[in-house]
């Protein structure tokens, strides 16, 4: 059964949804501004955001806002993490595939989440304890005992170049010693989150992402019966932002595998 915050949430990503279709068709004229080397924001992006946080505040005055356009406002131990558009780069290049992402943590631990792909109408949802869902449809991780045969997903570190040559290397060792069946590299870390709690992929591994990228998609994992951790097999949103999703056996085959790889500047 739906909690009412996230039934709020629900609302507030159907209402970024909407902005997101209604430019759709017309990237080639929004403005888009690159906030650091490879990393962009469009007029979309804020526009959503700001529909958002609307949605939010009006029901949930006191609580704090972390979105990825506007940054930290208010200090509440409930905090709604949003990323307004999670593949803005697949987004203005009319690659279809993108989502909204909207988290609520209460001192730090993922209580609620909404992940909406408005091209695909897939709502996920979660609230800690009461499981993950698509579309009211409960939802749970692969029952996959190990890495053969895994299909995984993954990002390139485009904020953090220095690590692509670890990436490459724990790639290599996922694919051939591992010997899992293939990766995909989808551009949206929030749906990758979310395709493991569905059982679409048996595992995801990143390097470098930031809270609005996994607050959701986490806690979706985890109420899917699944686990998420670091590199180093810690538990919990990593602060390092190196993170493993899956169940249980493959997060801890994706651990035991990448661990050779590891350097003092991932862990």
């Amino acid at each position: 059964m739906s909690r009412p915050a996230v039934n709020v949430a629900v609302r507030a990503a159907r209402a970024a949804g909407t902005i997101i279709l209604r430019y759709l068709n017309r990237v080639e004229g929004l403005a888009v501004e690159e906030k650091a080397r490879h990393d962009y924001v469009s007029e979309v992006d804020r526009l959503a955001e700001a529909e958002i946080i609307r949605e939010l505040k009006r029901a949930f005055p006191g609580h704090a806002m972390l979105a990825e356009e506007s940054g930290a406002r208010g200090d509440s131990r409930f905090v709604w993490v949003i990323d307004p558009l999670d593949g803005t780069h697949n987004y203005l290049r009319g690659f279809p595939h993108f989502c909204v992402s909207i988290a609520m943590l209460e001192n730090g631990e993922p209580m609620h989440a909404v992940i909406y792909d408005p091209l695909r109408d897939e709502l996920f949802t979660a609230s800690k304890g009461d499981g993950a869902y698509l579309n009211d449809r409960r939802i749970r991780v692969t029952k996959r005992e190990g890495l053969g045969g895994a299909l995984l997903a993954t990002g390139f570190p485009f904020r953090q170049r220095q690590h692509l040559p670890a990436q490459l290397d724990m790639t290599r060792a996922l694919l051939i010693d591992a010997e899992a069946e293939d990766i995909r590299r989808t551009g949206s870390a929030a749906l990758d989150l979310a395709y493991v709690a569905a059982g679409r992929m048996d595992g995801y591994f990143e390097i470098g992402l930031k809270p609005w990228d996994m607050a959701a998609g986490c806690l979706l994992v985890r109420e899917a019966a699944g686990r998420y951790c670091d590199f180093s097999g810690n538990d919990g949103i990593p602060e390092t932002g190196n993170i493993v999703a899956g169940n249980h056996f493959v997060a801890a085959a994706i651990v035991k595998t990448i661990a050779p790889m590891l350097t003092r500047t991932l862990r």
